[in-house]
């Protein structure tokens, strides 16, 4: 997680013109620990919203999963890829976390106030 939270923090750095790390930081922390309290639009929501039902209840999604990402402008080729990634993460965390592989060491600790993004 913390090698997707650094990934993370430079693109809301660069797409959100932020250009102090604190506020980076602090954008990051909150989609890390609540992504419901981060500031994002609509569409991230949505998409929040996806992957979240895909990671934690995959047999209850619909097609009315598919058209609430539609309508706010996901075409079928951007839908497939979100899937594809969230389904890669849930899959390689999976494995990750049963064989209780080591983080690398040249990423250092993420941490702020005593929380982790781990």
């Amino acid at each position: 997680m913390r090698a997707h939270a650094y990934d993370l923090r430079a693109e809301v750095a660069n797409d959100w013109g932020l250009a102090d790390a604190e506020a980076a930081d602090e954008v990051v922390h909150l989609i890390a620990s609540d992504w419901r309290q981060a500031p994002l639009g609509a569409a991230d929501r949505a998409l929040c919203t996806y992957a979240e039902k895909l990671t934690l209840t995959p047999a209850e999604m619909t097609e009315s999963d598919l058209d609430v990402l539609r309508r706010y402008g996901f075409d079928d080729r951007a839908i497939h890829d979100a899937t594809q990634v969230v389904g890669y993460f849930n899959y390689i965390n999976r494995i990750a976390d049963a064989l209780h592989v080591e983080q690398e060491d040249f990423i250092r600790p993420w941490e702020k106030s005593g929380q982790t993004a781990a």
